[in-house]
């Protein structure tokens, strides 16, 4: 096995190696107060790492381009059965989405694109929504939603909870069924989906029929097991997910409505799907969250993905990211169905 293939994943201990102490199975020790586990990357993804640098958010300008160049390297899949509009909700102020629209779609998705609340556009993420859309037969409205630290909380919230309601309302001139609209999006996509999902519950807005929460950042105290020890995975870092909450929450002390993981109660919201990447600092809480909503009576499907990181499933080529793509629009297309 090649060292590339490894991530050392260190955790502070109060077991010593000294006296030959027995370590848990799949550690190994490195110093007499420091153990480290080796795991292992899904070799179809490891020639790509290079492509994934560890970047920060410190300057946001030429984050937003570096993504945006990743984004750009994506293979887009065919329009050819979509129509694709651009749009502007009402809203104050105005706030910019991109339908696209399969032919004989009736249910849809409000989608959220990712970027640690700092990054990312309806540009970056064309690629998604189209396979989105293709692969469900949902109409998927991408938000363009305004970004931190410009704009902290509660703008994109409140953009998104204005999408929502127009979507509801609009549902006969978009040809869906307005009982079937859906919420979801990748990483803090899906942490802005989730707080828009309790904030349409608590103030009895538009119904939700299902919540898509891929990778989701959840909870700005990074207290998890995944949080404390994948500080230096690959694209996402602890480093990253501090800065990225920083920016979001600014002066504003974290509430259920910026963090979700913050709720205390989580029922009456819509059935989810939760997935989670392996090696990935968003993984802990977004299947605690899923055990959470389990626990509150709502029907959850969680799938964590071995082998793979934050954002790996834009590597197409890769087996396991074409069953993550594939698995995302199935539980789609199976959430909206009559």
């Amino acid at each position: 096995m090649s060292d590339d293939r490894r991530i050392t994943v260190d955790e502070d201990t109060r077991r010593s190696s000294r006296n030959g102490a027995e370590m848990p199975d799949g550690w190994r020790v490195i110093s007499a107060w420091r153990i480290a586990r080796i795991v292992v990357m899904d070799p179809e993804l490891e020639p790509f790492l290079s492509l994934f640098p560890p970047s920060d958010l410190s300057d946001p300008p030429t984050a937003r381009k570096q993504l945006a160049e990743l984004a750009a390297a994506v293979p887009v899949t065919d329009t050819a059965h979509l129509e694709i509009e651009n749009r502007t909700v009402p809203a104050d102020p105005d706030v910019p989405v991109r339908i696209y629209r399969p032919h004989r779609a009736q249910g849809a998705i409000v989608w959220l694109h990712g970027g640690g609340f700092v990054m990312g556009d309806l540009d970056t993420e064309h690629p998604w929504a189209t396979m989105l859309a293709n692969g469900s037969g949902a109409t998927v409205i991408s938000v363009g939603y305004r970004l931190a630290p410009e704009h902290p909380f509660p703008a994109a919230h409140d953009d998104i909870y204005a999408v929502l309601n127009w979507t509801a309302e609009h549902a006969t001139e978009l040809g869906i069924d307005p009982s079937r609209i859906a919420i979801g999006g990748h990483s803090s996509g899906a942490g802005l989906a989730a707080a828009v999902a309790l904030r349409a519950r608590d103030e009895q807005g538009p119904p939700i029929r299902f919540q898509l929460l891929h990778q989701a950042g959840l909870d700005d105290r990074q207290l998890t097991w995944s949080q404390r020890n994948f500080t230096d995975t690959p694209f996402l870092t602890r480093g990253k997910v501090a800065q990225m909450w920083a920016y979001y929450l600014g002066s504003t002390p974290a509430t259920p409505y910026a963090a979700p993981a913050r709720a205390t109660d989580l029922s009456g919201l819509p059935p989810a799907h939760m997935a989670a990447a392996e090696f990935c600092p968003n993984r802990d809480e977004g299947i605690d969250y899923a055990l959470r909503l389990m626990a509150a009576g709502i029907s959850v499907e969680l799938h964590q993905w071995p082998g793979t990181f934050h954002g790996s499933q834009a590597i197409l080529s890769a087996q396991v990211s074409q069953r993550q793509n594939a698995e995302l629009a199935g539980a789609l297309r199976r959430a909206l169905a009559e």
